[in-house]
C-alpha cells in the first residue's frame, strides 16, 4: 500500500475482529517501529507484545481502571452519564469491554521521561499495521493503575508504561479519520 493511502485511510479502529495476526506481521510493524526517527536519535521505547488471553485480561483490568479514573476526574462516573449522542465516548466505552478481545496488545514503553519521545514509534507502528490490513488505536493506562502494570510486566520503575496499541483486523472500515 503506498503510504499516502495507508496515511489518508488511517482511523481509530476499536471494533476488532478476533483473528490472529501472524508472527511476520507483527515483526514488519514491530520493525517499521522501530525505525522512526527521535530526538538525539536514541529511540527511547520497547515494544512489549501481549497475546496470551489473561495476560491481555489483566492488562484490561487495569485499563478499564485507568479509563474510569480519568472520566471520574471529568464528572462522568457511571456509563449513563456518556450522552448516547455522544458517538466518540460510546465507542470508546464500548471498547472498555472490548479491548482484550484484540488478538495483539502492544505497550509502548518510554526509557525517556519526555513521552512524545515515544510518539514517531506509535505512529509508524499504526501506520505499518494500516498498510497491512490491520486496524489499531492509541490508548493509555497510567494513572491509578500504573503500578499494577509495571509489576504485571516486570517493568523497572525507571521505564514508563506509557501506551497500549490494540492490534487487530477490523470490524469496520478504515476510512478518513476527520476533516481538517
Amino acid at each position: 500500500m503506498p503510504l499516502g493511502e495507508a496515511i489518508y485511510s488511517q482511523r481509530a479502529i476499536r471494533r476488532l475482529k478476533p483473528d490472529p495476526i501472524s508472527d511476520d506481521d507483527l515483526a514488519t510493524i514491530l520493525r517499521a517501529a522501530g525505525r522512526a526517527p527521535s530526538g538525539s536519535n536514541v529511540q527511547p521505547w520497547r515494544f512489549l507484545v501481549v497475546r496470551d488471553a489473561a495476560r491481555k485480561k489483566q492488562l484490561a483490568e487495569c485499563y478499564r481502571e485507568a479509563w474510569w479514573a480519568r472520566r471520574n476526574a471529568i464528572g462522568i462516573h457511571k456509563p449513563e452519564d456518556i450522552p448516547a449522542s455522544d458517538k466518540v465516548g460510546q465507542a470508546a466505552l464500548r471498547f472498555t469491554t472490548e479491548f482484550e478481545n484484540a488478538p495483539v496488545l502492544v505497550l509502548v514503553c518510554s526509557t525517556s521521561r519526555l513521552v512524545n519521545e515515544i510518539l514517531t514509534g506509535v505512529q509508524n507502528l499504526m501506520l505499518a499495521a494500516r498498510a497491512l490490513g490491520i486496524g489499531s488505536t492509541i490508548t493509555a493506562i497510567g494513572g491509578p493503575a500504573d503500578a499494577k502494570v509495571h509489576e504485571l510486566f516486570g517493568i523497572p520503575s525507571e521505564v514508563e508504561a506509557t501506551y497500549v496499541i490494540p492490534l487487530g483486523y477490523p470490524r469496520g472500515k478504515f476510512g478518513p479519520a476527520g476533516a481538517v
